[in-house]
């Protein structure tokens, strides 16, 4: 039934009475909006939840340590004890007197265990020298010579009834058959751990009688061919440099040693060495006296060394406490009677006033401890050490980044006698041990030393590095290596590809979405923009591959053709439509559509050949011939870069300038003409321009090139093969889908209404598209240009094939970067669970997730603003 009485406001109703919705819509809608909403949450949920698991797997980075256990053992008194080790599981302890007795004692309970005798003929030793390790150790006597023992823990895995009948229950889990000690482990097995001892024979270093004082060594060479060096110093002062060569038959065994001497330059009168430090290659000698002054020995030359340079490395009037090494035998810490702690490194300097060019610099500066420093060890795994000051303050510091990660507190070593500090070689725990048997022991956990705040997002001084810097190297192939964990530069390598390619990405996409949005017809339309959109589902690992092995060769054998084509073809296309407007309007007319994008791609083509054919030419001409060589600045200057890269600015400058002087007399000018007639003077006036600005910007380059300005070495530098500049056009390319797509689809929804008023008040087509439909449009385009910014920070496969994986601060588009993603798919095989590089790739991901969200946002932010005034038009 049909309502069709007037109302009162004289309309007739037609829609029928009392209708109602049927109640599956309604179902279906509240249905909808319940999943909807549903929906919503749960992908914020989703995301709070990767933030949170992200947050939760990088925090333990900077957690820092913490202590398990703390207790006191009771050993044996052991006066003028030299040195002490203790196996990596924590199960056996070893001191070694003077005497060459050899002290072994249970870790967990202090328990004695077999002593052993170090076979030293009856003589005292007088000093003592250990590798990192302390498995090998020299000894020097009173008679001048010198003793070479070889102190080895032995772990033997054996089957659960492996274990011998009679042992001693030492603690839990832990039994002893009186020199060895058994320790159930996983797996229903038993591990057994030893100590062996060897002692060579002595080797007369000094003359006869004259004690040794002081002595290093290191070891070094080949397993068929090994080299021990040691460098000594004797009650009269004199310092030898000594080289053992041994060479193994592989087929015999037979070892046959050659031992040569050279004597060091002796040092100032009335000095005496305090401590004495050789460098793994025996290549420097160090050697410090007690007012802190160091004397550094060139011994690259075996047979001639030299006193390259005399320092004080203490401040005046602070005596030198501690003198030693880090791991890796490159950075020397010297810790000063007043509780200080300083780093050095030996850095060519090219004036210093050294015999060989190097001078020892101060790196870094500790927290100064309460008291002097009497006792230290250093770890064996990183460039960790442990130092001990009077007041018993001992603290666990990390060198590189100059953090104190734990701070003990053990006895007064004063009561105590002489003071060790042992770190176990897990670097998981310490122990301080008096020669009156006193021994404070802590295990502690300090997962991760290396990635302080400051180590991850600011500089450190690195060994082998001439200043500081920002520095990412996970792995290296030796055991010494500091991993470097800094993530500025896979940050910085991130912007830079993201830069690169939204440069390439950003004109041609947002230029040809205004051109099939507002200038082609229908039916070009049609056909463009779904091959357009399907560009957006080639696997990016393809692009990746083809940018790697293809257009990377391509590119830097024809440099400057490629250089050359990015002024050809926006030139091209320029010449093209000026032509246009010279043709007749009926001709014009009848090649509208697919006949003119036809003609587009072939003067696109045709200046591509043309950019091809003259690259040599426009290589030597503007770049002496080699282009490789003109940006290592070994040929040519900088003036024709900078004309090129000043010529669109020039070209804008004589555009802007001309339309102030002559624009309206011009443009009425224009309309006396016919439509060719004006096409051929708007050509001419285009092509002057040009050229006058192309005069321009080669002037201006060349009065900077006289002012001394070159861009060589900044965003121009040293061309390698897979480089930015690849980068960036691939990533660009994979790019432009998005970009193009949604800025199209943002301009074709702008009313058709506001552009049918912009021509009938006289715009042009185009000023009516620059004008008026792009800032309509403004809001959905600036969120284009945002997603695909978010896709080119986030993309992967092209940056690990392309780029180099070069982790790598600078703006050279030539040059290779590392990007946060790239270096996860990169690292990620290498990363054992729980590990330090393991976290890092976690907080990588979270950093990576912060800059997208903190962009997107930003984004929004702009594109609503966008909108409220494209609301106001």
């Amino acid at each position: 039934m049909t309502d069709r009485s007037s109302p009162p406001d004289g309309y007739t109703r037609l829609l029928p009475i009392n209708r109602k919705t049927r109640r599956s819509v309604l179902f279906a809608d509240k249905t909808a909006n319940v999943v909807i909403t549903v929906g919503g949450l749960l992908v914020i949920f989703a995301v709070l939840g990767i933030l949170l698991f992200l947050g939760r797997e990088a925090m333990p980075l900077f957690w820092g340590g913490e202590v398990k256990t703390q207790q006191k053992l009771a050993l044996s008194p052991m006066p003028d004890t030299l040195l002490s080790a203790a196996d990596e599981y924590q199960t056996i302890g070893v001191r070694v007197d003077r005497a060459g007795r050899v002290s072994v004692f249970h870790v967990d309970s202090g328990s004695p265990l077999a002593s052993q005798q170090l076979d030293f003929g009856g003589d005292v030793a007088t000093a003592a020298g250990s590798t990192g390790s302390r498995k090998d150790v020299a000894f020097g006597f009173s008679d001048g010579t010198v003793r070479f023992a070889h102190l080895e823990f032995e772990a033997e895995v054996l089957p659960a009834d492996g274990m011998p009948q009679g042992v001693v229950r030492l603690s839990e889990g832990d039994y002893a058959d009186g020199a060895s000690v058994y320790r159930r482990i996983a797996g229903n097995q038993v591990r057994r751990i030893g100590l062996k001892v060897q002692v060579k024979e002595p080797v007369q270093i000094a003359e006869p009688g004259v004690a040794i004082e002081n002595i290093a060594f290191a070891l070094g060479g080949t397993v068929e061919r090994p080299t021990l060096s040691y460098v000594s110093f004797d009650a009269k002062g004199i310092g030898r440099l000594t080289r053992a060569d041994t060479r193994i038959n592989l087929m015999t065994g037979k070892e046959t040693v050659t031992v040569s001497s050279a004597a060091l330059p002796p040092l100032p009168a009335g000095a005496r060495a305090a401590k004495v430090l050789l460098s793994t290659q025996a290549d420097q000698v160090y050697v410090a006296i007690a007012d802190g002054t160091v004397h550094r020995y060139d011994t690259r030359d075996f047979d001639r060394p030299q006193l390259a340079e005399t320092a004080k490395l203490t401040p005046e009037g602070v005596e030198l406490g501690v003198f030693g090494y880090l791991l890796g035998n490159q950075t020397i810490f010297v810790g000063g009677s007043d509780g200080s702690l300083n780093m050095y490194f030996r850095l060519q300097d090219a004036h210093a006033e050294t015999t060989d060019g190097f001078r020892m610099v101060r790196a870094r500066e500790l927290e100064k401890q309460p008291a002097r420093i009497v006792a230290y060890d250093v770890s064996q795994r990183r460039k960790t050490l442990m130092t001990l000051d009077e007041a018993g303050n001992l603290w666990f510091r990390y060198a590189t980044s100059e953090e104190t990660l734990l701070k003990l507190k053990a006895g007064n070593p004063a009561d105590r006698g002489r003071v060790q500090v042992l770190m176990m070689p897990r670097d998981d725990g310490v122990l301080v041990l008096g020669e009156n048997g006193q021994v404070d022991r802590w295990r502690y956990d300090v997962p991760h030393p290396e990635t302080t705040v400051k180590a991850v997002f600011g500089e450190l001084w690195y060994e082998g590095y001439a200043e500081p810097g920002f520095t990412w190297q996970s792995s290296s192939g030796t055991d010494v290596f500091e991993p470097k964990f800094s993530l500025v530069p896979l940050i910085f390598g991130t912007l830079k590809a993201t830069v690169y390619s939204l440069m390439f990405a950003i004109p041609i996409a947002l230029l040809a979405a205004i051109y099939t949005s507002e200038f082609v017809h229908r039916g070009v339309r049609a056909t463009v923009k779904p091959v357009m959109e399907m560009m957006e589902s080639l696997p990016t690992v393809v692009l990746g591959f083809i940018a790697a092995l293809i257009l990377a060769p391509i590119v830097e054998s024809w440099i400057a053709a490629v250089l050359l084509s990015f002024i050809a073809l926006p030139l091209g296309l320029m010449a093209g439509a000026y032509a246009w407007q010279t043709l007749p309007p009926a001709l014009a007319l009848r090649l509208n559509g697919l006949p003119k994008f036809g003609l587009m791609f072939a003067v696109l083509l045709a200046f591509a050949w043309l950019a091809y054919a003259l690259g040599p030419w426009f290589e030597n001409a503007l770049f002496s011939g080699d282009f490789k060589a003109w940006v290592n600045r070994d040929v040519g200057t900088g003036t024709p870069f900078m004309g090129l890269i000043l010529w669109p600015l020039a070209y804008l400058v004589c555009s802007q300038g001309f339309k102030r002087v002559a624009g309206t007399a011009y443009r009425l000018h224009l309309r006396t003409l016919d439509k060719q007639q004006g096409g051929r003077l708007d050509a001419l006036r285009w092509a002057m321009m040009f050229v006058g600005s192309g005069l321009l910007s080669f002037s201006v380059a060349a009065l900077l090139t006289g002012a001394g300005f070159d861009p060589r070495g900044g965003v121009i530098d040293t061309y390698v093969q897979r480089n930015a500049l690849v980068v960036g056009m691939v990533m660009g390319f994979a790019v432009i889908p998005n970009i193009y797509t949604l800025a199209e689809d943002a301009l074709n929804a702008v009313p058709s209404q506001l552009r049918a008023a912009s021509l009938a008040t006289g715009a042009t087509p185009w000023q009516t598209a620059i004008w008026v439909v792009l800032p309509t449009a403004l809001s959905g385009v600036f969120a284009a240009v945002m997603i695909g910014m978010g896709r080119a920070v986030g993309e992967t496969m092209i940056v690990v094939m392309a780029a180099g994986n070069t982790p790598v601060l600078d703006w050279n588009v030539f040059n290779g970067l590392r990007t946060l993603s790239a270096n996860i798919a990169v690292e990620l095989p290498e990363a054992v669970v729980g590990g330090t590089l393991y976290r890092m790739l976690f907080l990588a991901a979270l950093v990576l997730f912060v800059m997208t969200f903190a962009i997107n946002t930003v984004a929004e932010v702009i594109r609503q603003r966008f909108r409220k005034r494209a609301f106001q038009l």
